[in-house]
């Protein structure tokens, strides 16, 4: 009896909003505009989701905005958010996914500059500290986007969709006329651990013949072996190789959980894409909100029982539950 009520119990609590339990503060610099930035992810309260603000040099605040596909300002090399007034920030992707790959519902980020930390160039820096310090179970239930008719955007022979699934999966593949790279492909169905075991340490990449033009043209100021994986031909010039045999898709797919994380809810249902990229990945969120007749929100109470992936937390983690004894 006692086992079955922990089960009970433990399903139910799998349901709740998460928040992070404690402020968490970065600092780097930015990958494309070479300077200094910080940020900290702040808790927020039940509901609020997602959303960012900017923070300046004389301390005050801008306005936060949520984090959503309609605040999209830019796709090139990115993901940049439009902040009104305040400019847009850039680079959003990685701290997002991080978020958005853990189950995180909802958090502030607080950002110093108009990019965000591009740190190891992947998202384990922020996995880790949220890891660490804990997450706090919050009183309303999550609530997920349920894909209900597909959606597909292409440009050439790429493409991104989402379609109808039971469960929150990823199908990515991209094809790169490289030795190093190739085609490669990944399928993933989310779960908070999977997330931080097989997708968190993937770091963003590049080619060294392209350096010189994005230099010039503004981009890749901050880009270097720290952050980055350089291809030269056919050859990774990073000492340390790679962290996985296909860690490219595996950084795309990371990308792709952090840009799909505008929709404002995490999407129940699969997304796949070939070659694809930020721009489609804001294109096929476009897509699904052209009309109402593609999803419906759905609270996680009322998705199959056998959707135990809330469940699955990085081991390791604190999550502390809103109830308090009164014993």
């Amino acid at each position: 009896m006692d086992a079955e009520l922990g089960a009970f119990s433990m399903n139910r609590l799998a349901t709740k909003q998460y928040t992070v339990a404690s402020p968490l503060s970065f600092t780097g610099i930015g990958v494309h505009n070479g300077q200094p930035s910080s940020l900290i992810i702040q808790p927020a309260p039940p509901n609020s989701g997602l959303s960012i603000c900017r923070k300046y040099e004389d301390g005050h605040m801008s306005d936060s905005f949520a984090l959503v596909h309609d605040r999209v300002a830019r796709t090139y090399l990115c993901t940049a958010v439009d902040l009104g007034d305040s400019g847009t920030i850039s680079m959003i992707e990685h701290v997002v996914s991080a978020l958005s790959g853990l189950g995180i519902d909802n958090a502030l980020l607080v950002v110093d500059g108009p990019e965000c930390p591009v740190l190891d160039g992947s998202a384990q820096k922020y996995v880790d500290a949220i890891v660490e310090n804990g997450i706090t179970l919050q009183p309303a239930e999550k609530k997920f986007i349920k894909i209900k008719r597909s959606i597909i955007v292409r440009s050439n022979d790429a493409f991104a969709a989402l379609e109808p699934y039971n469960g929150r999966a990823f199908d990515v593949e991209i094809d790169f006329e490289s030795n190093v790279i190739g085609r490669q492909r990944m399928i993933f169905d989310w779960t908070p651990a999977r997330y931080a075991e097989d997708v968190a340490s993937a770091r963003t990449f590049g080619f060294m013949r392209d350096a010189k033009v994005l230099r010039q043209a503004g981009y890749a100021l901050g880009s270097s072996l720290e952050n980055s994986i350089a291809v030269d031909e056919d050859k990774i010039m990073n000492t340390d190789g790679l962290r996985y045999e296909d860690e490219f898709v595996r950084h795309k797919l990371l990308d792709a959980v952090g840009d799909l994380a505008l929709a404002g809810m995490p999407i129940y249902g699969k997304f796949r894409s070939y070659k694809g990229g930020h721009a489609l990945n804001a294109l096929v969120l476009n897509g699904l909100f052209a009309s109402e007749q593609n999803y419906e929100i759905v609270g996680a109470s009322d998705l199959p029982l056998e959707f135990d992936a809330l469940q699955d937390l990085p081991h390791g983690i604190n999550a502390e539950s809103y109830i308090r004894s009164v014993g």
